[in-house]
């Protein structure tokens, strides 16, 4: 059965919330479960900051995708950067996340985003090759962050 993506409201953050500690865990990141609630939190509630879109099949959620919306001289105006992409094991390497790229783009177009970045875990390869057949270019580039 072929996913389904519909745009998360307030009403899903539990879900979603559930679906961050699985994909952080997944990645090996720290997860502040109270931080990560008021962040998506406020996403949720503000579609100037971004999308979050639940990934569906058989109506369970499988996986979550998160859009947010910049705005860079050097790609000559509106950005998105695509903050989490998660798919749940079982449903790993059937199609969705190119599935899930492809609406993300087709968002980005609808809403004159001149450029999408990503970020991807360097021992993710997989992940890596499905972005790299999408079109996605590694800039040879260092993504730098401080905390604030």
């Amino acid at each position: 059965m072929p996913p389904t993506f519909r745009i998360a409201s307030p009403e899903d953050l539990d879900a979603l919330v559930a679906m961050m500690r699985e994909y952080y865990a997944f990645d090996r990141l720290a997860f502040d479960e109270a931080r990560a609630r008021a962040a998506a939190a406020r996403l949720l509630g503000d579609e100037s900051l971004g999308r979050a879109w639940i990934i569906e099949a058989g109506g369970a959620a499988i996986g979550y995708a998160v859009l947010v919306l910049g705005y860079s001289l050097e790609f000559h105006g509106r950005d998105a950067f695509l903050d989490e992409l998660y798919v749940r094991e079982p449903h790993r390497g059937a199609g969705v996340g190119r599935a899930a790229v492809e609406l993300l783009e087709d968002f980005c177009r609808a809403h004159g985003v001149a450029a999408l970045h990503l970020e991807v875990e360097r021992s993710n390869a997989r992940a890596q090759s499905l972005y790299r057949k999408l079109g996605f270019i590694d800039h040879d580039r260092y993504l730098l962050t401080r905390r604030l």
